[in-house]
């Protein structure tokens, strides 16, 4: 049963984020002819990105393949995850990196759902001992706008802390990944029914009180009436004051 060769990762509906999880090892079959280690061919029609990573123990960044996301057309078409085991080299680096307490980094082109032209890369992080001691279990999340066009990527590893606990060699051959697809939530609608709902509701109750339909003046008469009274007595004394300053000039 030994040779395990491309780990696949079906994710489902486009831009809701429910993930559904399928793993293929390329374990020897004796009726396909297929030796062990040898890729799992896939008939994948779409939008094909490459995923790379990147792992040094001078915090430099030279990033290598790590494999390749396959963005099915349609906003349901899903999307396929292809990645290689790590090699002994890398390992060995991915232990190093960790022991210094190091980054483990991943990018992938940013490109439009349409064309397929890139532009850029948008990346993202983990701290190398955290994926480590998850046996290379890793969530990765790419982010897309309404089009369809890549905008973001984010990883986590699960679990998350880095605890110094070891961790064997064959732990460390095969990453273990779920890839979400999560496009833009649509806009909440507003309320109509309810506010419809609860004007009837307001106008049904001052129906049953014509008190309170009373009109401003109605309301506010109290005020208003001696503030008219004052307005007009006032008038009536500037005239008068104008009329005896003009009387004494003659």
């Amino acid at each position: 049963m030994a040779g395990f060769g491309v780990l696949i990762l079906q994710v489902s509906l486009f831009g809701t984020g429910f993930v559904f999880v399928a793993q293929l090892a390329g374990v020897a079959d004796c009726n396909s002819g297929r030796k062990p280690g040898d890729a799992l061919e896939i008939d994948v029609t779409g939008l094909a990105i490459q995923l790379e990573h990147s792992f040094e123990v001078d915090d430099s960044v030279r990033f290598w393949v790590r494999g390749s996301v396959f963005l099915k057309p349609g906003r349901d078409g899903g999307a396929l995850l292809s990645q290689n085991q790590l090699r002994e080299e890398e390992r060995n680096k991915l232990r190093e990196v960790s022991s210094v307490d190091g980054l483990y980094r991943i990018r992938i082109p940013r490109k439009s759902g349409q064309t397929g032209a890139e532009d850029a890369y948008v990346t993202s992080f983990v701290r190398a001992c955290s994926l480590v001691e998850s046996h290379l279990s890793d969530v990765i999340t790419v982010n897309t706008d309404v089009a369809g066009n890549i905008i973001g990527v984010s990883i986590v590893t699960l679990p998350g802390s880095c605890t110094g606990s070891e961790v064997e060699d064959v732990d460390l051959e095969l990453f273990n990944t779920t890839l979400s697809i999560m496009g833009p939530s649509p806009a909440p609608f507003p309320e109509t029914a309810v506010f419809i709902e609860r004007m009837e509701q307001e106008q049904a109750q001052k129906a049953k009180n014509p008190q309170e339909q009373k009109s401003f003046f109605a309301k506010y008469w109290m005020y208003i009436v001696p503030l008219v009274l004052f307005l007009m007595m006032s008038g009536a004394q500037d005239q008068g004051g104008a009329g005896g300053a003009n009387g004494g000039g003659r």
